[in-house]
């Protein structure tokens, strides 16, 4: 006795139903598809709503668009400022998207930017006696440190006092801020610096180069190494499943016996030491000292490159590319439509708004649950 078994596919192509169609299908990939539609319907609603104040400005949207896309992916030298600007985003991003696996809400990845990079700078100059490939080791241990210690702090408040992160990362970096410009304005300044207070440089030797053939810096390579390495860190392991677990019901977790304390605290100085070594690379491959221009808003453009990839690492990566694109083009509108510079900021407000309203339509969408 025989039995005939059909292959799938033919079973498919005879009932006339496309994979997208399937119920069972949509609820198996259904989460997936809502990840990427809605934060694209949501990026392009703020497209939208931008065009539109741009037309109101006797601009023509059209020419917007065109321009963003010169400016940000339109030319060899526009994508390699673009992924130059990603490089920081990425690890800021990082910053929030870590925190975020357990359920909270770190937004002061500017604060700790700014403490790696003082760390980084007082390293580099307390070893001006040394080797450039051991001084620049030295500054990513520094930049690391620092900015880990300065989100483990927010994450201590939390712990132990039950401050809330979010308010506490914010008024950290206000503080690191303060700290940046004491420093700078008083005992670490440069002498020779007048109009501008700095620090004394670095020196050219410690300065991390280029990828070859390439004007885009090594930052951009140790945001991707970070991005996947903290995928796998979260996805693919015990610590990240106890993470997750913790994020999810942090009662439970106490109850199963978790380390909950413990998984705070290593998280935070995870996620800060990204935001910190960030501060790192400004230094030593953009500025080669520090001064009040790494103040650039990068840890808080890191935030929306964090909630418009849904927290996850890996998609942390091509958001800071398309977010560093805009702010890549902001001089190419300002030259060609006569846009303030600033005007990227506002686009980054409207999508952030978008983003942060679009976050209802999760598990709402009918046809994404297989539902006829």
């Amino acid at each position: 006795m025989t039995t005939d078994t059909a292959d799938p596919a033919e079973v498919v192509e005879a009932v006339g139903i496309a994979p997208a169609a399937d119920p069972g299908f949509l609820q198996r990939y259904g989460a997936t598809i809502e990840y990427i539609l809605i934060p694209g319907a949501a990026l392009i609603g703020a497209l939208a709503t931008f065009g539109v104040f741009v037309a109101l400005h006797g601009k023509n949207p059209l020419d917007l668009y065109f321009y963003m896309y010169q400016g940000a992916f339109g030319t060899w030298f526009s994508w390699q400022n673009t992924l130059t600007r990603a490089a920081p985003l990425i690890l800021t991003a990082l910053c929030t998207a870590l925190p975020a696996q357990l359920g909270m809400v770190i937004i002061g990845g500017e604060g700790a930017l700014l403490i790696g990079a003082l760390a980084a700078t007082s390293t580099a100059l307390a070893m001006q006696w040394a080797p450039p490939l051991v001084v620049q080791i030295a500054m990513v241990i520094a930049g690391v440190i620092g900015g880990g210690l300065w989100i483990t702090l927010s994450g201590a408040l939390r712990q132990y006092r039950g401050v809330n992160e979010t308010i506490s990362s914010l008024l950290l970096v206000y503080i690191a801020l303060a700290i940046l410009n004491h420093l700078v304005e008083g005992v670490m300044r440069d002498p020779a610096s007048l109009n501008k207070p700095s620090t004394r440089e670095i020196g050219a030797a410690n300065m991390i180069g280029t990828i070859p053939g390439t004007d885009v810096h090594w930052g951009l390579v140790f945001g991707l190494v970070c991005a996947i390495a903290s995928y796998i860190l979260i996805y693919h392991t015990t610590f990240g499943f106890a993470a997750r677990v913790a994020g999810g019901n942090i009662r439970a977790a106490k109850i199963v016996g978790l380390g909950v304390g413990k998984l705070i605290m290593t998280i935070c100085f995870l996620a800060g030491g990204c935001a910190g070594l960030a501060g790192m690379i400004e230094v030593a491959a953009v500025q080669g000292r520090t001064n009040a221009n790494l103040a650039a808003g990068y840890g808080f453009t890191g935030i929306l490159v964090a909630f418009l990839s849904r927290q996850n690492p890996l998609a942390v990566i091509p958001v800071a590319i398309l977010l560093g694109g805009i702010s890549a083009s902001g001089g190419l509108l300002q030259r060609r439509l006569g846009l303030p510079d600033a005007s990227v900021l506002v686009l980054q407000g409207i999508i952030f708004v978008f983003v942060l309203a679009s976050d209802a339509l999760y598990g709402r969408i009918g046809f994404l649950k297989g539902k006829s």
